[in-house]
């Protein structure tokens, strides 16, 4: 799916939000190991990540063909700093209309709101696509994302106490949120 905005920061910087391209896979995964080392909210850890250079860019490269998925990178100053993405849950006709979000930013760039934009990108996105829901899952300890998340209208539907088994902190509930898209 082909995106492109930009958008200014709270710093008054400018940070492009794009459709990642194939070319952009080794950035991407540099990325996306980094963001991973540097929180406990995300799904995996660094040396659980087996995904080449070359797989990404298929990825990527996949999504950037898709009519349903997208793979949103924020760029500033060059340096890929973010990425965000929907993939669809299912083909089949009975959850065709539903869409996963999943997001990461690099924490040297928290608080600019970068976050925010990514989310209202991944929310376009998910809208043109013809989803009728975009659903996450966060971690309920993460209080900064989960007011993001609310303040963008996902609104919580569940929840799981044993979401992740952390290696520091042990179990971490998981917070099921959605958003209604095209009403």
């Amino acid at each position: 799916m082909d995106y492109y905005q930009t958008v200014r920061l709270k710093d008054g910087r400018e940070c492009v939000l794009r459709s990642a391209t194939a070319e952009d896979a080794a950035a991407a995964l540099e990325n996306f190991i980094l963001t991973h080392e540097q929180t406990d909210f995300l799904t995996s850890y660094p040396d659980e990540i087996v995904y080449t250079v070359e797989k990404e860019a298929q990825l990527l490269q996949r999504k950037a063909e898709s009519e349903k998925d997208a793979e949103i990178l924020a760029e500033l100053d060059g340096k890929v700093v973010g990425l965000a993405g929907i993939d669809r849950i299912g083909r089949a006709e009975k959850t065709s209309l539903r869409a996963n979000f999943g997001i990461s930013i690099d924490r040297e760039y928290w608080g600019l709101g970068i976050g925010r934009a990514l989310t209202r990108a991944c929310i376009a996105c998910a809208e043109k696509a013809g989803y009728k829901q975009l659903e996450l899952e966060v971690v309920a300890e993460n209080d900064r994302a989960v007011a993001l998340y609310k303040s963008e209208g996902f609104t919580e539907y569940g929840r799981n106490p044993l979401g992740f088994c952390s290696r520091t902190a042990g179990w971490q509930a998981l917070i099921l949120m959605r958003l209604e898209l095209n009403k």
